[in-house]
C-alpha cells in the first residue's frame, strides 16, 4: 500500500507498471521532430470527420487507446477504470469515444495537467488494489481549443509571441501491477496557484508557479533533490514558462536547467513550424510522455524522470470578467529500475 508523505505526495510501494502506451497526433505534429515515435498519425486534421473538430478528436483518442490495448495484448474487458479528460466542455471528446466500451469512466478536468492527474490516479488504484489494469488517456485538438478558448481559427487574428500552439494528438497508458518497468514510484498532487496573469495567450507565465510549486513540494516531501533525476519533464511551459520556472529556481539558488526539459518545446520545430512560443494542450504531454519519454526509460537512456503536467484552469467567462488564471501541476515519478 503507499504512504502518505504530506502535502499531497502519496510513495507507491508496490511501484505499478506502465504496462504499455500509444500515442497519435495529427499531421503538424508528424512533421515534427518527434514524428518516429507516434503509434498513429493522421493524414489530415480532421480524421475524416469533415464537419466536427470534436467528432475528429474522438477519433484521435481512440486511436491511442486501441493502440496501446493492442500493444499491452489487453482485451476491453481487462481493464478495469478509464481515467481520461480533455479541454472541452464536459470533457466532450473523452466522455462520447469511450461510451463505445464497457468500462467504468473516471473524468479528468486539469487542463493541460490531465494526464500526470490521470497516470497518478490511475496508479494509486492499482497500488490499493481496488484494480488490476487502470487506462490514464487525454488528448487535445487545436481547432476545438482555439474556438472553445480563443477565437474561431477562421477569424484569423494575430498571434502574440506568447501564444502556444495547441497539439493535435492523444496519449493513453494502461497501469498494471508491478511486473517490468516502467515503474510508477511516487505521486504528488499540486494545489491550485496564481500568478496573478490575465493574458489567455500566455498560458507558459500562467503555469509556471504551479509547476514551481509541485515539484518543491514532491522533492521536500521524498527527501530527493534535483540531481536524483535524470529529467524534470514539465508540460506544456513552452519557452516562457520554461524560463520563469528556471528563473523561479534561481532564487533558491538552484539550478535544473540541466535536467529540466519541456514537452511544449519538444513536440514542434518550433522555429520552423511557426509555432510561437511551443505546443500546449492535454495531448501534448500525452503524446510526448507516451511515445520517446517512456520509450527512452526503457532503453536505459532515464532512470529517473519526474514528469510534471501543468495546466491553465481558464474559463473563457472569467477572462471576459477580468479575472486572472489558475493552475496546477501534477507529478509523476517514473523509474526504469
Amino acid at each position: 500500500m503507499g504512504n502518505y508523505l504530506g502535502k499531497g505526495t502519496i510513495e507507491l510501494n508496490n511501484a505499478p507498471s506502465i504496462l504499455s502506451w500509444a500515442s497519435a497526433a495529427g499531421p503538424m505534429e508528424g512533421e515534427g521532430p518527434l514524428a518516429d515515435y507516434f503509434d498513429y498519425i493522421g493524414e489530415a486534421a480532421h480524421f475524416g470527420e469533415d464537419n466536427s473538430w470534436e467528432k475528429a478528436e474522438i477519433i484521435l483518442q481512440k486511436s491511442a487507446f486501441r493502440a496501446a490495448l493492442e500493444k499491452g495484448k489487453l482485451a476491453e474487458t481487462d481493464v478495469s477504470f478509464i481515467f481520461a479528460g480533455d479541454l472541452l466542455n464536459q470533457c466532450t471528446c473523452s466522455s462520447y469515444g469511450i461510451r463505445d466500451f464497457d468500462i467504468p469512466f473516471i473524468g479528468l478536468f486539469g487542463a493541460c495537467s490531465t494526464m500526470a492527474e490521470g497516470l497518478a490516479l490511475a496508479s494509486v488504484f492499482v497500488e490499493s488494489g481496488v484494480a488490476k489494469n487502470t487506462v490514464a488517456m487525454t488528448s487535445s485538438h487545436f481547432c476545438s481549443a482555439e474556438r472553445q478558448f480563443r477565437t474561431p481559427v477562421n477569424y484569423g487574428g494575430q498571434r502574440t509571441p506568447t501564444a502556444q500552439w495547441t497539439a493535435t494528438a492523444a496519449g493513453c497508458a494502461v497501469i498494471a501491477p508491478q511486473k517490468d518497468p516502467p515503474y510508477v514510484k511516487a505521486v504528488t498532487f499540486g494545489k491550485v496557484t496564481d500568478m496573478g496573469v490575465k493574458d489567455a495567450n500566455n498560458m507558459g507565465g500562467a503555469m509556471a508557479g504551479a509547476a514551481y510549486e509541485t515539484i518543491n513540494a514532491h522533492l521536500m516531501n521524498t527527501k530527493q533533490n534535483i540531481a536524483d533525476f535524470d529529467m524534470i519533464l514539465t508540460g506544456d511551459l513552452g519557452m516562457v514558462g520554461s524560463g520563469l520556472l528556471i528563473d523561479l529556481f534561481k532564487r533558491d539558488n538552484i539550478d535544473i536547467a540541466n535536467v529540466h526539459a519541456d514537452c511544449g518545446m519538444m513536440l514542434f520545430k518550433n522555429k520552423e513550424q511557426d509555432t510561437h512560443a511551443g505546443a500546449s494542450g492535454c495531448g501534448c504531454s500525452a503524446s510526448v510522455l507516451c511515445s520517446v519519454i517512456l520509450k527512452r526509460i526503457v532503453e536505459g537512456t532515464y532512470k529517473n524522470v519526474l514528469f510534471v503536467a501543468t495546466g491553465a484552469l481558464m474559463s473563457p467567462t472569467m477572462i471576459q470578467q477580468g479575472e486572472s488564471i489558475p493552475a496546477v501541476a501534477h507529478a509523476v515519478h517514473i523509474s526504469g529500475g
